[in-house]
């Protein structure tokens, strides 16, 4: 994990095009404002967590274990 230290207005890029930039900082939170691609999701982990469990859920139990690893093999491989 790279740890880095931002202070408001400053900016880390992922990548070539995907700025996170600090927009705020308080006591209890972090204020994040991110540019990305549309083509590219940005969603908050716990909301990723939900689409991930309800795609899921849609899919025949067959065919859950192929849906489990071509999301594995995606996030190996989506930096690539």
């Amino acid at each position: 994990m790279l740890i880095l230290s931002r202070k408001i207005n400053e900016s880390i890029m992922v990548g070539e095009n995907i700025e996170v930039k600090i927009i705020d900082v308080t006591s209890r939170a972090v204020k994040l404002g991110i540019e990305a691609p549309k083509e590219i999701s940005v969603h908050r982990k716990e909301v990723f967590e939900m689409i991930k469990n309800e795609n899921l859920l849609a899919v025949p139990m067959a065919d859950k274990n192929k849906v489990v690893s071509l999301f594995e093999f995606y996030n190996k491989n989506k930096n690539d």
